[in-house]
């Protein structure tokens, strides 16, 4: 029997795929203030991601509460106090692992962490 070699290219290259991206490095996850600067981790201690929550307005509806620091997920930039972020996103990717200041990474947005030994300092 003769296997067709158009069938095999695609499975080598979802293979190949599947590999790189599971050897992606962390990014970095960042505590901003409404400004997309960067401050101290213990601002955005135990928040939600994103920059806003909601509550019920009583009528079926909802109002956005707009919380003034948040966690900044992936793009440029760096660690250091007062620095400008952008080209990332307010909310976690679940494909991706983040890593913040004190060296803790953060894996798909589910709020489960663990230290890498991190120096601390992060810059």
């Amino acid at each position: 029997m003769r296997r067709s070699s158009n069938v095999a290219a695609p499975l080598l290259a979802a293979a190949a795929l599947a590999i790189t991206t599971g050897c992606r490095k962390p990014e970095m996850q960042r505590c901003v203030d409404e400004n997309n600067k960067v401050v101290d981790d213990s601002f955005c201690a135990n928040q939600p991601p994103g920059q806003t929550q909601q509550r019920p307005d009583g009528h079926g509806g909802f109002i956005p509460l707009f919380i003034p620091y948040h966690y900044y997920y992936g793009g440029w930039g760096g660690y250091g106090l007062g620095s400008a972020v952008g080209g990332g996103s307010n909310y976690p990717d679940p494909s991706r692992s983040y890593v913040n200041r004190s060296g803790a990474t953060t894996r798909g947005g589910f709020g489960r962490s663990f230290s890498t030994g991190g120096s601390g300092s992060g810059e």
